[in-house]
């Protein structure tokens, strides 16, 4: 019986070194990624699936979420926390969005059926600029899971300013982050002149952050470690 397309690029696969494998992946359109290797976009979101998954599904539950909340996870990726939201909430009640739209076919296509979670019907949109009022609806806990570690100081701001409208009163956003002492603050996003400058990742004190909430209607709190394998330090913003 001939060997269909994927079997073949898998029996090769294994022979091929990584950097040329690499380089193959960055050059196929998204829907072929798969065929190079069919957990690109668990890698793609950082790996540790099942440990920071099971890490911020657990954060939540401790704080307090029950199935009937709404619950907005920003920056889902791939749904490597979103699967355990999806099963853990009433249908309907898990948004994932991300401005990867590649990254959520995957967590749509691979991960939901993988875990036969179609039925939940959760919502999954592509977002490039963290336009949540277009979502249509509030939320009770919103999560940003390894986000502010990719981005800017205005974007951050931006994120805030705008999910603060479609929080409700009460409601609280957690966000990790990579974090700097005060005197260590990093104000400029060109990362050739960067205090990490060989590091892909953005690195903040709380009292950046603290500023970047000022205007939001959100109150922020530290809290430091809660046990993330990487060092990324947890913040709450809390909707006044």
């Amino acid at each position: 019986m001939a060997k269909t397309s994927a079997h073949i690029v898998g029996s090769i696969k294994r022979f091929v070194p990584v950097p040329l494998k690499r380089a193959v992946a960055r050059r196929l359109p998204a829907r072929l990624w798969h065929h190079v290797d069919p957990e690109w976009h668990r890698k793609a979101v950082g790996g540790l699936w099942e440990t920071i998954g099971t890490l911020q599904f657990d954060l939540l539950v401790r704080e307090g979420l029950e199935p009937n909340d709404r619950l907005l996870d920003i920056g889902c990726g791939s749904l490597r926390g979103g699967v355990l939201f999806i099963e853990y909430l009433d249908q309907g009640h898990y948004v994932g969005i991300d401005k990867s739209a590649e990254r959520l076919a995957a967590g749509r296509d691979v991960e939901l059926p993988a875990a036969k979670l179609v039925h939940k019907e959760p919502t999954l949109e592509v977002l490039e600029d963290f336009e949540f009022e277009t979502l249509g609806q509030t939320f009770d806990y919103a999560i940003a899971l390894s986000l502010f570690t990719h981005l800017p100081p205005e974007l951050i701001a931006r994120c805030l300013a705008r999910v603060s409208p479609v929080l409700e009163p009460g409601a609280r956003l957690f966000a990790t982050f990579l974090e700097v002492d005060d005197d260590e603050q990093q104000r400029t996003i060109d990362r050739s002149e960067r205090l990490y400058a060989k590091d892909p990742n953005f690195w903040y004190s709380f009292s950046e952050l603290q500023a970047a909430c000022e205007g939001s209607g959100l109150t922020p709190e530290y809290v430091g470690d809660w046990g993330h394998p990487r060092d990324q330090k947890l913040a709450v913003f809390t909707k006044d």
